[in-house]
């Protein structure tokens, strides 16, 4: 049996970071009349034209302006208005407005921060009012799943694959035949790649890049139903043990050991010819290092077949909105496949329906391991309580490559319990 931390101070440390709203829903000032969390139904719907009030977090002007167009040409067909404010600091500046019983009607809700606001009622469920609903990707669906509940709809999807240094592969020898198909072929191209300036795989730190090693081993860091910590299971240890001996061996190495932020700046610096991330290196490449040629393949398969990481967002709709019905109306604009092609277009992002898929990849066959990867690919952790216990376990895998990890996923265990109330 495992010795758990107490549930108190685990408690206290998570709703310190988490942010405010895991106090938020039943504080005064709400309007009660919108109902809470419910999904049964129409929801709150205010008398005549209505002013949406909308929170993004904007990764620039273009995303920004693409927004804006799309709220105006919806408030030009409803005869509706919407206020998009873009946020300095997303999860707190949303914290604070549930808190201080002022949320925004619509928003923008990480993965990562979901379970947090569902799990207190702070969400209006809406997703028996969405049109054609089984055409966002399953694993997308199953993220912001609460409670047996849709709660929100995934506003667009990024995935991460293997970005690979043209110029490097011809230099040592490899050709199409020898991108990596599987965990070993991987382990043998990385070394091949490794030179006395260069390493072969570089990955950034945290389990947002080795968890798809994790996951192509059949394992997860939570159970099946986000009751208790699962990382003492083999198939995780393994995948963490295979990482870790790739980074003992010199042909992986952590980003940050690299004198690099992130995986695209070790990869577009030269000093890895390849690297894990999403598709968001894309701007990267473009902006920062024009001249590096790359092309980019889906992560290798492991023992348990095809895994990568799922990154997203919902369009959240607040339980205390008094205009519930419009939001939903709004939500269901912006999640048409032409709205959300016409995001692809203006800021890069993937759309989240599956019928956008195929036009999404004709325009942008670059992209084409990016986009099937939204097929197979695993949500970030999405239990309640979770940002402190998450934190820890990046803090002890800071330094991977000399980790006890038998002892790291062991103390993960002991903090997932106790956070989940076991």
């Amino acid at each position: 049996m495992r010795t758990r931390a107490t549930r108190k101070s685990l408690l206290l440390a998570t709703a310190l970071a988490g942010g405010l709203a895991l106090t938020a829903c039943g504080g005064g000032g709400f309007d009660s009349s919108g109902g809470s969390g419910g999904g049964d139904g129409e929801g709150s719907s205010a008398d005549g034209p209505v002013t949406l009030n909308m929170l993004i977090a904007s990764s620039g002007d273009a995303e920004t302006q693409a927004v804006q167009d799309a709220v105006k040409k919806w408030g030009d067909e409803s005869g509706n208005t919407v206020k998009v404010t873009v946020a300095s600091d997303m999860n707190q500046e949303l914290a604070q407005g549930f808190a201080g019983g002022n949320p925004p009607d619509v928003f923008y809700l990480d993965a990562s921060q979901f379970a947090n606001y569902a799990s207190n009622g702070s969400l209006y469920a809406y997703g028996d009012q969405v049109d054609n609903v089984d055409d966002f990707y399953e694993s997308l669906r199953s993220t912001f799943t609460f409670d047996d509940q849709l709660q929100c709809v995934p506003k667009d999807v990024s995935t991460i694959a293997l970005e690979i240094n043209t110029d490097s592969w011809k230099k040592a020898g490899l050709t199409d035949a020898d991108i990596p198909t599987d965990w070993d072929s991987l382990a043998s191209v990385a070394e091949k790649l490794t030179t006395g300036d260069q390493v072969g795989l570089a990955i950034g730190p945290g389990i947002d890049r080795a968890g798809a090693f994790v996951v192509e081993n059949g394992g997860w860091w939570l159970n099946e139903d986000n009751t208790e910590g699962a990382a003492e299971d083999p198939s995780v240890l393994d995948a963490l043990q295979y990482v870790q001996d790739n980074l003992t061996k010199g042909s992986f190495a952590m980003s940050s050991d690299l004198d690099t932020g992130w995986g695209g700046e070790a990869f577009g610096t030269g000093k890895a010819a390849m690297t894990i991330e999403g598709n968001w290196i894309k701007g990267a490449m473009t902006s920062d290092y024009p001249d590096v040629k790359y092309t980019v393949a889906p992560m290798p398969e492991g023992p348990a077949g095809k895994g990568t990481l799922l990154f997203t967002q919902c369009w959240g709709v607040a339980a205390q909105s008094k205009a519930q019905s419009q939001a939903v109306d709004l939500v269901n604009f912006l999640t048409t496949d032409e709205q959300q092609l016409a995001f692809s277009d203006a800021f890069g992002v993937m759309p989240s329906r599956q019928s956008a898929a195929g036009d999404y990849e004709s325009k942008y066959p670059e992209d084409k391991a990016f986009i099937e990867g939204a097929d197979y690919g695993h949500g970030p952790i999405t239990a309640p309580g979770m940002d402190q216990v998450i934190a820890d376990l990046n803090s002890k895998l800071e330094d991977f490559k000399g980790a006890d990890l038998a002892s790291v996923v062991k103390s993960f265990d002991t903090n997932a319990d106790a956070a989940l109330g076991q």
